[in-house]
């Protein structure tokens, strides 16, 4: 008996002053993962002129994985870089436009601009945008994340 209350007591001890990870989930709050409605959503996020990330997912077990980590990075980069989930079973449209056939895949979108006039266009109310997507081939965690931005020149701020 003595030796477990000792025990609880070094690891609340332990959990309180600790700093590094100590295998309880991290409590993040609500969610800051977007989910995809429309395509007119995103281009709004994308006009507010700050990187999104999207992840493209499945029903999978390795999506449930994916989530609880871009969770965790949403919650460090929010609100400097947006995270989107969309689901492509119910937004086929949208994802099959990205030409990959492996899932769940992450990419992360930015610095949309007016593309210059090319050609005609069909309805002259239409304005074209011309937006930078790179693939992501880090590793899926807030680490991975931080070191990808950083290489691209992306600016962030962590706020955990």
């Amino acid at each position: 008996m003595m030796n477990e209350s000792f025990l609880d007591r070094m690891a609340s001890q332990l959990r309180s002053t600790c700093k590094y990870y100590t295998g309880y989930p991290k409590d993040l709050g609500s969610s800051r993962i977007i989910p995809f409605t429309s395509e007119r959503q995103f281009v709004q996020l994308l006009h507010e002129g700050r990187p999104v990330v999207v992840a493209f997912t499945i029903k999978c077990s390795y999506t449930q994985h994916l989530d609880k980590l871009l969770e965790e990075a949403a919650a460090t980069f929010y609100p400097h870089v947006k995270f989107v989930r969309v689901e492509c079973p119910k937004y086929p449209g949208f994802c099959l436009t990205r030409q990959r056939n492996e899932y769940p895949f992450v990419e992360v979108f930015y610095s949309p601009e007016q593309a210059s006039s090319q050609g005609k266009s069909v309805d002259p109310n239409i304005t074209k945008y011309s937006v930078k997507v790179l693939p992501f081939n880090y590793d899926q965690s807030v680490y991975g994340f931080r070191e990808y931005f950083r290489k691209h020149g992306f600016k962030y701020s962590e706020t955990n």
